[in-house]
């Protein structure tokens, strides 16, 4: 029973949901992550391997240890959390996708081999981009296909670099790769894609948006949390991955204060946050690591009830733009209250989950002498309590009073952001326990004098500014407007550069095509006015031009045959 992957559970649920209508159905779909969990935390222990011999190559679809059993219980209990949310949600296409989606995530943390990893890398892309597809807008289809090719395109880096580096080592052995070679690098930005590095990015914020209310909070736990949990496997360490890091977590906080749109602002937030863990995997040190994956942890399940929140707040209003919310705390009291928790969470109040995490990160950073870095995470760190913990809930739910009075959120999702609530103040709260299943070995208690001052004083701060700067009407206005981002040199610029490239070189083909034809009805009109057209082509041939052509090939075919 131990070596029974779990994907299997997720897809094996996937395909009793097909033929299941009714209860059984939506039972089925909260059983399989609730077993699944189960399943990892009773019977499976560190350093089990499980492989399948294909074509003379061993497919390793199973290789535990204190590392891929963590994420495997954070994708389990995120996908009860995700479909326990979407319980009264009946389009199977999006209950089929989840599954699948889950079942692809925990493939991938499991997975032994570069090969196996691929399969789960690209399943990952093929089931979730129907979770945006799903919505069924033509805003949402275009942004599908726009994540889909972003997708597509990590998983052909990823099996390009795997080939070459079995090719260079004779193993597909999915371990530390390091940056050296062209195979490494190929996988490193794949892997870069999928996290969302700065340039690579757009994908993330262009579709998760678009996604349906349900669906979003299936794409916020696992893509790019699988993709930290394979930096950490394959590249910890690489120092670049700091600067990468520290520049995911600064740029999107200038994006997320000016944007309308709630779950877009949460988008941006959400590289915001993997920044902080992209920087502790090129630290590379046992705390710094840590951090990184208490980090995953916690911000799965407090990003995943702000996106709750905000769904409940798209499902009832109809639009998420903070420029037509306000006010919603006076019939939507619950909802309010589960998303200040978040926005607690995610800003690293003390007794919340964020705290836990991200000061282990912060702390290594301090130790391993980036302290001009560390700054610039500072910095970060106040931008998070801006955007996130104070703007969602304040434009959402506070702000001017937009006099929608919506009913609460469904029970089932009260119920799913409540335990994710519960979640965030226990870790919160209690994080020895999560500090228990870490992989490596550490002495570390977040809550000492200093940290817990500092971080007083950052919250303290961060939230006067705020205040001071809405007193003063100088804090960007919630505004209908389009935020210029890198995606707009290929959804805008590249399409018209190609557009006007194309529409120059085929003036320049009719143009020289006008030209050579020209050329060459002047040249044989002159050549008909000479005395060779004249007499020999026409006037003294009665059989014309042909017969005098065939002639002389007659009578060079005659020569070679003599002097041949």
């Amino acid at each position: 029973m131990s070596e029974l992957p779990p994907f299997i559970i997720f897809f094996v649920a996937a395909l009793l949901v097909v033929a299941m209508r009714g209860i059984v159905r939506s039972t089925i779909l909260l059983a399989a992550p609730a077993v699944g969990g189960l399943h990892l935390w009773f019977n499976v222990d560190p350093g089990l391997i499980v492989s399948h011999s294909i074509l003379s190559i061993d497919l390793i679809v199973m290789r535990t240890d204190k590392l891929s059993l963590l994420f495997g219980y954070l994708f389990c209990l995120a996908s009860f959390i995700a479909t326990l949310y979407a319980w009264h949600v009946k389009d199977s296409a999006q209950q089929l996708a989840g599954l699948i989606y889950a079942g692809a995530a925990l493939g991938a943390v499991f997975a032994g081999d570069l090969i196996t990893l691929f399969i789960f890398w690209e399943l990952l892309a093929l089931s979730s981009v129907f979770l945006i597809w799903a919505r069924r807008t033509e805003r949402a289809f275009n942004a599908g296909m726009r994540y889909l090719v972003f997708q597509v395109a990590s998983g052909l880096l990823l099996l390009a670099g795997a080939l070459l580096h079995y090719h260079k080592t004779g193993t597909l052995a999915f371990d530390h790769i390091g940056l050296e070679g062209l195979a490494a690098w190929l996988i490193f930005i794949a892997f870069g894609i999928k996290c969302a590095f700065p340039f690579l990015h757009s994908w993330l914020t262009d579709a998760y948006p678009e996604a349906t209310v349900t669906g979003t909070v299936f794409l916020s736990a696992f893509t790019t949390k699988v993709a930290v949990y394979a930096l950490a496997r394959g590249f910890a360490g690489e120092e670049i991955l700091v600067y990468i890091g520290v520049t995911m977590a600064c740029f999107p906080i200038f994006y997320a204060v000016i944007e309308n749109d709630l779950r877009k602002v949460l988008a941006y937030s959400l590289i915001n946050q993997l920044g902080f863990m992209v920087a502790g995997i090129g630290i590379g040190t046992a705390l710094a690591l840590n951090g990184v994956v208490a980090h995953a942890f916690s911000h799965v399940i407090y990003k995943g009830l702000l996106f709750m929140t905000m769904g409940a707040v798209l499902y009832r209003v109809g639009n998420i733009n903070g420029s037509d919310l306000g006010g919603l705390y006076k019939s939507m009291p619950k909802t309010t209250a589960l998303c200040i928790v978040g926005a607690l969470s995610i800003s690293a109040f003390p007794l919340f989950s964020g705290f836990i995490s991200k000061s282990m990160v912060m702390t290594a950073m301090i130790e391993a002498n980036f302290d001009y870095l560390w700054l610039l995470l500072l910095f970060a760190s106040a931008g998070v309590f801006h955007h996130a913990g104070i703007k969602i809930p304040y434009f959402a739910f506070f702000a001017h009073d937009s006099g929608l009075r919506p009913q609460e959120a469904p029970v089932n999702m009260l119920i799913a952001m409540t335990i994710a609530a519960v979640i965030c103040i226990f870790v919160g709260t209690q994080p020895q326990y999560l500090y228990a299943l870490l992989p490596w070995e550490i002495d570390y208690w977040p809550y000492d004098a200093s940290h817990v001052l500092a971080q007083l004083q950052l919250l303290f701060f961060s939230a006067l500014a705020f205040v001071w700067l809405n007193q003063k009407g100088m804090y960007p206005p919630e505004l209908h407007s389009t935020n210029l981002d890198v995606e707009w040199f290929y959804r805008k610029l590249l399409p018209r550069w190609v557009h006007a490239t194309v529409s120059l070189l085929r003036a320049l083909s009719v143009s020289m095509t006008n030209t050579i034809r020209s050329q060459l009805i002047s040249i044989r009109h002159g050549f008909s006015q000479t005395f060779v057209a004249k007499y020999y082509l026409s006037e003294s041939w009665p059989t014309g031009s042909m017969v005098f052509w065939v002639a002389i090939i007659l009578a060079s075919y005659l020569l070679v045959d003599i002097f041949g």
